[in-house]
């Protein structure tokens, strides 16, 4: 349950905290202004990392028991995010900016002791302090750096950053540390939060202080795990799970040292850049980008005890077959062919008997297969614990006062709302099944079936496609990845088949839900009623059976 706050509490934070700052940006001269080396022609606000930085701290800051190493990092957080804020606003030049980056790694290593003795193809040898805390500071710096350059497409740096976090939370999972997961679910929740946003054509930018936050925490992670949380692990994989961001900026360092340019000012030659200029599209970069740094951060997991030599060897193959392609593809002046993708209705849809099949039937079955299964769910689950009987009762609240006087029916609150409800009903269902559901339950996966295949009938073929907007961005395809990163993870024993069903089951809900919010402009549709009867039905079934025992439903 601590996880799932932790999680929750991230993205319900960011997700209200990103709005909020976009409409505030203008006034604060939070702005990200065009130039030739950016890809976007009009301002767009740059607060997006207030939402991820302060939807990540607060549940750390709640559910974490401190310590020395977890004051560090807070503290350490608040410093880069404060010069963060200031660069964003001023533009404060690499000077500065390394300034506060030293101050934040600082306090990490030497109140907090983060530390790397641990080196690759070393074996057991352990490094002396002398070389392991200046070593320590260049490479939390570097990949503060890293992440930082990295953003440069929408969705780029948040997506590679979600990616490599997953993995971490994998391992964090499978060597049975608590507060380091919920640190790093805590963070992730604050960064989906954000990605709403910033998927192309993104709506509000991370800036300097959402960037550098996650760059600081990508480090801090990594060198826990390996170092504290799990010291089995190969040092090598640190490499492989932080990916792609390490080896762009060292190529792009070495460009502008080769061409004799400032070695810290911004340039257009980084990767996403690179893709661009191949003649590749906006979400086909970011996806190019995102399939890579998956391959990386999977290879990780699968090798984080194998031989460094093999891990480090893996790495630099990667790396060195993806940039000495764009390389060729630059010499040779080959450009990526663009198709027409646009979706049309197809001529069998104009038949009335198909239209219906193929159109119509599966929107009904989902207007009243979902608000079945929330109904369904909330009414039959065996138990509802006191702490989720409570959240309930809190979003319930909010989802009626969002439903009178939301000036928006499709607004961000509402579905985040929805999507949370969504997954307090997979989750009591998975957990506290009734007696009798061992002889429904393949109903239950021939239901999720049916809905996935009635979600993508209803997305392909539908007729008003272009008129609501619904179409598939980079961030679907990340979350794609992230589900096929789960079948791996359960076809290697890695993690029960009780968290895959959760997982798959929570993205078929979400897409299912956003289509029907997406099309149906109306206030009380069958899909906010269901949710608010459901959150109703959880709140006073769990406050009675901690109240009252005896009035329990079974």
């Amino acid at each position: 349950m601590t996880y799932l706050i932790a999680l929750v509490a991230g993205v319900v934070t960011s997700m209200v905290l990103t709005p909020l700052m976009t409409r505030l940006a203008p006034a604060c001269g939070l702005m990200d202004q065009p130039d030739p080396r950016k890809v976007h022609s009009v301002p767009i606000p740059r607060v997006g990392g207030i939402g991820i930085v302060i939807g990540a701290l607060i549940p750390i800051f709640v559910l974490i028991p401190s310590s020395e190493l977890v004051q560090a990092y807070l503290l350490g957080s608040l410093v880069l995010f404060g010069f963060g804020i200031w660069d964003d606003h001023s533009s404060i030049g690499h000077y500065a900016k390394f300034a506060g980056q030293i101050l934040a790694v600082g306090i990490l290593v030497f109140y907090g002791g983060l530390t790397v003795h641990s080196f690759p193809l070393l074996g057991d040898a352990v490094v002396p302090d002398f070389i392991a805390i200046p070593f320590t500071m260049f490479a939390m710096i570097g990949v503060i750096n890293a992440i930082n350059h990295s953003d440069g497409l929408d969705g780029l740096a948040g997506g590679e950053s979600f990616i490599s976090f997953s993995a971490i939370a994998l391992l964090a999972y499978l060597a049975g540390s608590e507060y380091f997961l919920v640190i790093t679910l805590a963070v992730m929740g604050g960064l989906l939060g954000f990605l709403r946003y910033n998927t192309h054509p993104a709506q509000i930018f991370m800036g300097d202080s959402g960037s550098q936050f996650l760059g600081y925490t990508l480090g801090f992670l990594v060198i826990s795990l390996v170092e504290e949380i799990d010291p089995d692990l190969s040092p090598a994989v640190t490499l492989l799970l932080i990916g792609l961001p390490i080896v762009d900026i060292i190529v792009v360092m070495g460009k502008r040292i080769r061409g004799g340019k400032n070695w810290f000012r911004a340039t257009r030659n980084h990767l996403h850049h690179r893709l661009i200029d191949l003649g590749f599209v906006h979400q086909q970069s970011v996806v190019i980008i995102y399939s890579v740094q998956f391959f990386l951060v999977v290879s990780a997991i699968l090798l984080r005890h194998k031989n460094d030599a093999f891990s480090l060897g893996l790495y630099l193959l990667v790396c060195i077959v993806l940039f000495g392609s764009i390389s060729r593809a630059e010499a040779k002046g080959w450009k990526a062919k663009q198709h027409d993708q646009s979706a049309n209705v197809t001529l069998v849809t104009s038949k009335k008997y198909l239209h219906r099949a193929i159109v119509t039937a599966p929107r009904r079955f989902l207007s009243i297969a979902i608000p079945f299964y929330f109904l369904g769910t909330s009414l039959s689950v065996e138990e509802i614990p006191r702490d989720f009987a409570s959240m309930s009762a809190l979003l319930f609240v909010l989802l009626v006062i969002e439903t009178l006087v939301g000036r928006e029916p499709r607004s961000i609150m509402r579905r985040a709302l929805i999507y949370i409800t969504a997954i307090f009903v997979v989750y009591l269902r998975i957990n506290y099944p009734p007696a009798w559901w061992i002889w429904v339950q393949p109903l239950d996966s021939l239901l999720f079936v049916l809905m996935a295949i009635s979600f993508v009938m209803a997305v392909k073929y539908s007729p008003r496609r272009r008129r609501v907007e619904f179409d598939t961005t980079a961030m679907d395809y990340l979350l794609m990845l992230l589900l096929l990163a789960g079948l791996i993870a359960s076809g290697s024993n890695l993690i029960g088949n009780t968290v895959i069903a959760f997982v798959v089951e929570v993205a078929v809900l979400f897409y299912a839900c956003e289509l029907l919010i997406t099309e149906k402009r109306e206030r009380w549709n069958a899909v906010s009623v269901a949710s608010l009867v459901a959150l109703l039905v959880f709140a006073v079934r769990g406050l009675l059976s901690a109240t009252y025992p005896e009035l329990s439903i079974i």
